[in-house]
């Protein structure tokens, strides 16, 4: 996670300061990526080249159909989004959160791990789950509905701007600038599954591929989901800041 927030300043303060941690994510964001993550990239669309276009349009498709019932799903939203708190009581939520689902996304990762090729493989859908599931409470946490399917639209955005190559971020990040102001579409008909789907795979596929090795299996599904739950709730986290502080 970024700087530990100073959660007893006064509601004008912290705002300040939570403004200022946002500008540096977003310098961060927004940042180019450097040689050796632009030479994993190069290795990883190499791979992507030599795979058959019927692997990735299955691929696309089955990671189209398990998102989109994610996301549609009725059971997502745990309750009704936090009313009346300042950010800062919205920020100490999250970080509980984030702590609460970085501890199941370990656990689970570390039993895949063990579990050999197979189970390590089921870890793949069972991840997303995860996180889907920790974004919708960081949704009411900040006190949106994840009812309404605009909320679930930014919930996808915010997924992919944590997981994908510096090129692509630069252009979900500004998709979510002055999301309030904007209109929206009505569903999912012209969102790109197939660069999401890409992007996220080739994020992580490098670093879940240690999960398959024996013995060293289980300790590295346990570090490495932790690292992609820690990763994802710090994008939230400034992501729904900033739109806290485009409404002040």
């Amino acid at each position: 996670m970024a700087a530990t927030p100073p959660l007893d300043l006064p509601p004008p303060a912290y705002e300040a300061w939570a403004k200022g941690e946002v500008a540096h994510w977003r310098e961060q964001v927004l940042k180019p990526a450097g040689p050796l993550a632009r030479s994993a990239r190069r290795v990883q669309q190499r791979i992507n080249r030599a795979i058959p276009e019927k692997v990735h349009a299955t691929v696309t498709e089955i990671m189209q159909r398990m998102t989109r019932t994610i996301l549609t799903g009725s059971d997502l939203v745990s309750g009704p989004p936090l009313r009346g708190a300042s950010l800062a009581q919205r920020d100490a939520r999250a970080l509980q959160l984030i702590q609460d689902y970085r501890k199941i996304a370990a656990v689970e990762g570390g039993v895949a791990g063990a579990g050999g090729f197979w189970l390590a493989l089921a870890d793949f859908p069972a991840l997303i789950t995860i996180k889907i599931r920790l974004l919708f409470d960081l949704a009411g946490a900040y006190g949106h509905d994840g009812e309404a399917f605009a909320e679930r639209l930014y919930i996808l955005h915010l997924f992919q701007l944590a997981f994908s190559s510096a090129e692509h971020r630069a252009a979900v990040f500004h998709g979510l600038e002055g999301w309030e102001g904007r209109e929206h579409p009505a569903d999912f008909a012209h969102f790109d599954w197939r660069s999401f789907q890409q992007e996220y795979r080739d994020y992580i596929d490098l670093a879940k591929l240690a999960q398959l090795i024996p013995v060293i299996g289980a300790p590295v599904g346990a570090v490495v989901n932790w690292r992609l739950l820690d990763r994802l709730g710090e994008t939230a986290m400034n992501g729904y800041r900033m739109r806290w502080l485009d409404r002040a």
